[in-house]
């Protein structure tokens, strides 16, 4: 049978206070060392999940069977496992895909469950480009203040500021109500002083704290939204 659940959750209670997409991990983990030969018998839920289910109290069996069931469907829902091919219309038999093949144990699968957190597609090219990457690797106070640094970065050359003009004090020069470069003169005084007060607000709040002090960011959702909110900002810059 190869690695056993059991050998990385010894208690069954613990296994069951799991959700699937936590339990996944375990179960990938297990899968990824089994050898090819192994795998070609092994990987039927049915089989697989029975095999682990009874290295644990009978007590516990049909709660361990059906939460190994429900974190087996979430490696399919992800498309980290697929039926292979041939295996008939129920598709018992799978095989683990090549983007289940890269996350080798539970620490991999949860940057791959952060990552579906932010979508990679919906941010502005800039922040994708500079900042995905770090947010999937869990480093959520690096990618924060790295989004925010774009939006200064383009707020600071679509005005035509110099390289001394930064944070709350550059973002309220560019979004000045009346003379500022980015201002948009079409909008009413006060949507324009709001817009300002907003890029200085976020900039005041998620940059600059970053730049002169650690700032521990420990909730991947939040980030998200820290991120998007930089996202939005900088396509009114740049669109």
């Amino acid at each position: 049978m190869g690695m056993s659940i059991k050998e990385i959750i010894p208690e069954a209670e613990m296994l069951l206070e799991l959700q699937p997409e936590e339990l996944a991990g375990p179960l990938l983990e297990c899968m990824n060392v089994l050898s090819k030969q192994e795998e070609e018998s092994q990987l039927n839920r049915y089989n697989f999940v029975e095999s682990h289910a009874f290295s644990y109290p009978r007590e516990h069996l049909e709660a361990i069977r059906k939460a190994l069931m429900e974190a087996w469907i979430w490696l399919e829902r992800e498309g980290l496992l697929a039926p292979r091919s041939g295996a008939g219309l129920h598709g018992d038999w799978m095989f683990i895909t090549r983007r289940g093949r890269s996350l080798k144990n539970s620490t991999d699968l949860k940057s791959f469950v952060n990552g579906n957190m932010l979508p990679r597609e919906q941010l502005h090219p800039l922040i994708a480009t500079k900042v995905w990457s770090e947010f999937i690797r869990g480093q959520y106070d690096a990618a924060v203040f790295q989004a925010f640094k774009e939006v200064e970065v383009a707020v600071r050359k679509k005005g035509s500021f110099a390289d001394t003009d930064i944070g709350v004090d550059l973002m309220r020069k560019a979004f000045h109500e009346i003379n500022g470069p980015l201002t948009d003169l079409s909008l009413p005084v006060p949507e324009r002083l709001a817009l300002a007060h907003l890029f200085a607000g976020a900039i005041g709040r998620y940059k600059n704290p970053g730049s002169h002090r650690d700032v521990i960011i420990k909730n991947p959702r939040e980030a998200v939204e820290m991120i998007m909110l930089a996202s939005l900002l900088l396509r009114i810059v740049v669109p």
